[in-house]
């Protein structure tokens, strides 16, 4: 309990922290717009970081490290494809979709944006895609929940059911209060505890073991695949894990912060910071799990739990190597990876919800001040659903987890990327390129195929999907041949 308390303090310190945050940007929250995208006056700092934050999860402090831990550097390829797709993100996306949302309409939330770009007067694009989100987004949350209540369980020893609560409650609490700013804020602090913890912790891992050198000795000695980045993998494989790097496309809590900046002047220097910390915290984490080998092949004693579960290799490391107020702050590391993506999360569902459901077809009139309050509530709504379906941490629906990241990039990756690269696009592509991309990823899912991924085949059925449908039937009207070019010249006005 001794080595705990100290834990627990810094806990707490890191919660009442993100919480008064929320009421700070509270005050700053005058309108809908303002909860939903914080009023499009982010810089290129918070916007950077707040992407960077939303996107990683609890997986990168945990998942990705024990997958590198148990089979060796041949588990980094998915961060080279994250990579390579969290830059192409950024470069063709981010600026663009910036100033297409504002040019339609002012739109606050993607099916917003889909319905004005391509004049949808039925609705059905808003209708499908909110759903999407919702589905999709609700079992996203569930698993950040479980993230949560697993990480108090483990460091505490608190029942699951107790750890459930405490885990989601400091999340609810902000987002409710501050919306997007409160979350964006609290975002940029969760970034930077990332990347502290991820590069402290690999370099005194090194230095325990001895040095580079002598780690690489010891994890050769240990199995030599280790060391093998090719070690079980085929081309097909290979092709699977960099194709992970297609979701981002179609990530709507990301997409988010690509909209909620100043402008798209910020982009430029939004993407150098973002990629700079992605880089940093993806190499820190397959540094803690491969150098995790070593320290823990020269400390058998130790490495009981790390053997019956390797997502606990950065847990152990931080409790054995660093002062216990130290490790507190690590520790904290993956309730703010977990916190961070959770927020976002529940806030794009709320926005759905409110923006596309009681806007679009209830309240038309709805106050700004009414708007706010439904969205609030609806944090409520969808934080309850998902606290419900985590409480058996077992429950099958959390396996959907596994492939939503593909089901958005599949479904809304190809139409949000070529929706602003190309103004011959029209609704029937869009509506199509949705269907077909994640119907390939659901069918593709069951069945298998080659052993590829389902985003790849879900990604490019999609892409050909856009373009022949958007070929035959009625063409780009005037109007948003027009707003297309105005967009276009605005994006251009100042080169990157």
């Amino acid at each position: 309990m001794n080595d705990s308390m100290p834990m627990l303090v810094t806990f707490v310190v890191y919660i009442v922290g993100m919480v008064a945050i929320g009421l700070i940007a509270y005050r700053a929250t005058n309108n809908f717009g303002d909860f939903i995208l914080g009023g499009r006056r982010l810089g290129s700092f918070v916007t950077a970081l707040s992407a960077g934050a939303s996107d990683m999860s609890g997986w990168l402090l945990m998942g990705l490290p024990g997958a590198v831990f148990l089979s060796g550097i041949s588990e980094s390829w998915i961060a080279i494809g994250l990579t390579i797709g969290a830059y192409l993100n950024w470069r063709f996306v981010a600026g663009r979709l910036r100033v297409h949302t504002e040019v339609n309409h002012n739109a606050l939330t993607l099916p917003d944006y889909f319905t004005t770009r391509f004049e949808d007067k039925s609705r059905i694009l808003r209708i499908f895609s909110a759903l999407i989100i919702l589905v999709f987004f609700t079992i996203y949350c569930a698993s950040g929940v479980v993230a949560g209540a697993r990480l108090f369980e483990s460091t505490f020893g608190l029942s699951y059911g107790t750890a459930l609560w405490v885990g989601a409650l400091a999340t609810i609490a902000y987002t409710f209060i501050g919306g997007f700013l409160a979350v964006s804020w609290t975002d940029t602090v969760q970034a930077t505890l990332m990347i502290f913890a991820l590069i402290l912790t690999p370099v005194m891992v090194i230095i325990a073991v001895g040095g580079i050198d002598s780690s690489m000795l010891v994890i050769a000695a240990k199995n030599p695949e280790n060391l093998d980045m090719f070690k079980g993998l085929n081309v097909i494989a290979i092709i699977s894990l960099l194709g992970w790097g297609l979701g981002y496309f179609g990530q709507p809590h990301i997409l988010a912060r690509f909209m909620a900046a100043d402008s798209h002047h910020v982009i430029h220097n939004a993407r150098r910071i973002s990629m700079t910390w992605m880089i940093f915290c993806l190499a820190g984490a397959v540094a803690v799990g491969f150098f995790g080998i070593a320290f823990f092949s020269n400390n058998p004693s130790l490495a009981g739990n790390v053997n019956e579960n390797g997502e606990r290799v950065f847990i152990e490391l931080a409790m054995l190597l660093f002062n216990p107020w130290i490790a507190g702050i690590l520790l904290s590391a993956i309730l703010a990876a977990v916190m961070s993506t959770l927020s976002c999360q529940l806030l794009v569902c709320s926005s759905a919800l409110t923006e596309d459901f009681y806007k679009a077809f209830l309240r038309n009139k709805a106050s700004q001040n009414e708007l706010v309050w439904v969205g609030r509530f609806m944090v409520l709504l969808i934080a309850i659903i998902a606290i419900l379906l985590a409480s058996n941490p077992d429950n099958r629906v959390l396996g959907l987890v596994s492939y939503a990241w593909a089901g958005f990039g599949a479904a809304f990756g190809p139409v949000v990327l070529l929706s602003v690269v190309w103004s011959g696009m029209t609704r029937n592509g869009a509506l199509a390129g949705m269907l077909i991309g994640a119907a390939t990823v659901i069918i593709w899912k069951q069945y298998a195929w080659f052993g590829l991924y389902e985003i790849i085949p879900g990604f490019i059925f999609a892409t050909i999907g856009i373009f022949v449908f958007s070929m035959v039937g009625n063409r780009p009207t005037e109007k948003m041949l027009s707003r297309f070019n105005t967009a276009e010249k605005e994006f251009q006005s100042v080169k990157e």
